[in-house]
């Protein structure tokens, strides 16, 4: 970081001044002169200085006077002083300089070396109490940022806890049911409680798993030149069990020509599947999601809107944030680790693609959109 140091020179001769900047002049220092008491308080108006040099005998406001209206005000009381003067050193005229605020007197005519000598003391503190503030603000946010993420952890973990809970009940109260076989019992429905509560715990351990490698720089998409009416179905079927679930219905437009895409076809199922199995967990029973594709000249946009829940303008920002997940009010909080819409993200990204929520509103559902480049023509 580059601090700029201010030092404010204060004479009523132009020649006093000239020779003051010209033994002054070093990188990083900015001088400015006044001619006058009252030019001197409006520079510090809006300036500050590490150092003022003050001639003591000026016409009108003297030095003095100057150090003394400096101390009284809140803006310019810390300013260091040195006063500059041709006249007697006589202890009563130091005594009152000293009890104006000076730190120090240098006599005239000023010896270089001595001036450079004690003003580079001022510079210097100056360079370090910023620097020292500096790094305060900065161990401040470290501090901040370490205590939000510690937060988000022990959010995580309680999520992390509770969706392994529930499927984790339902394995062991059907495991419980199938070794006390009684009559009547409906092994199938069993079976399938069991097999949903696994695909439950798969996924968010797959979540998980993916999004390390991500983080990690680990995962590597596994590329194919294919049509997006091939890619469609599968993705779909994905997040089927959810729209049944929910009695949604589900619209789907596709562009009449053809597209083809550089995809991952597996990533590509995963990152359609997130965000329309998103708008389902997100809608009321018996709500519409529509999956709407359009083609560009050089990309495809994949828009999910749904009339859900929505998402309050106040966290509308945080949504692609890991473990984030909306509670609107309405009775309807997310399942899964809240890494959905963040792990999107990052495989959209790894197209070559980008996402954006493009409208929400509490009540009024939200709308997504995807866009991906098309593929590279030969």
């Amino acid at each position: 970081m580059t601090i700029t140091v201010k030092f404010l020179l204060v004479d009523d001769l132009e020649e006093n001044l000239l020779a003051l900047e010209a033994l002054l002049a070093r990188e990083g220092l900015e001088l400015h002169k006044a001619h006058s008491g009252e030019e001197a308080l409006e520079l510090m108006l809006g300036n500050e200085y590490a150092l003022a040099l003050l001639d003591v005998q000026m016409p009108g406001m003297d030095g003095f006077e100057l150090a003394e209206i400096m101390r009284a005000n809140e803006r310019s009381r810390h300013i260091p002083i040195i006063f500059l003067t041709a006249g007697s050193g006589e202890a009563a005229r130091k005594f009152r300089g000293y009890e104006a605020g000076a730190v120090d007197f240098i006599q005239k005519p000023i010896e270089a070396d001595i001036l450079r000598s004690k003003s580079s003391v001022f510079f210097d503190m100056f360079v370090q109490r910023h620097q020292i503030i500096s790094q305060r603000d900065e161990l401040a946010t470290l501090t901040q940022a370490l205590q939000a993420a510690d937060q988000q952890k022990n959010r995580f973990l309680a999520v992390l806890a509770h969706e392994l809970r529930n499927p984790l009940a339902v394995l062991a109260a059907g495991l419980n049911i199938l070794e006390r076989p009684r009559e009547g019992l409906d092994r199938g429905t069993v079976h399938q409680s069991i097999r949903q509560s696994l695909r439950h715990m798969t996924r968010l351990v797959d979540d998980l798993l993916d999004i390390n490698r991500i983080e990690r720089g680990k995962i590597s998409l596994r590329w194919e030149t294919l049509l997006l009416s091939d890619l469609i179905p599968p993705a779909l079927e994905s997040i089927s069990p959810a729209i049944e679930a929910g009695n949604h219905q589900l619209l789907v437009e596709l562009p009449d020509d053809p597209v083809t895409l550089d995809v991952d076809p597996a990533r590509f199922i995963q990152i359609v599947g997130n965000i329309v199995g998103n708008a389902a967990r997100y809608t009321p029973n018996g709500g519409e999601i529509a999956l709407v594709i359009t083609k560009s000249d050089d990309r495809v946009t994949l828009t999910v809107s749904d009339n859900g829940v929505g998402i309050p303008a106040e966290r509308q920002s945080m949504i692609f944030g890991m473990f984030e997940q909306s509670d609107n009010g309405f009775g309807i909080v997310g399942d899964g680790l809240g890494i959905g819409l963040a792990l999107v993200k990052q495989l959209v990204e790894l197209h070559g693609g980008e996402i954006c929520l493009a409208k929400s509103a509490p009540g009024e559902g939200s709308t997504f959109e995807v866009w991906l480049p098309l593929a590279q023509q030969d």
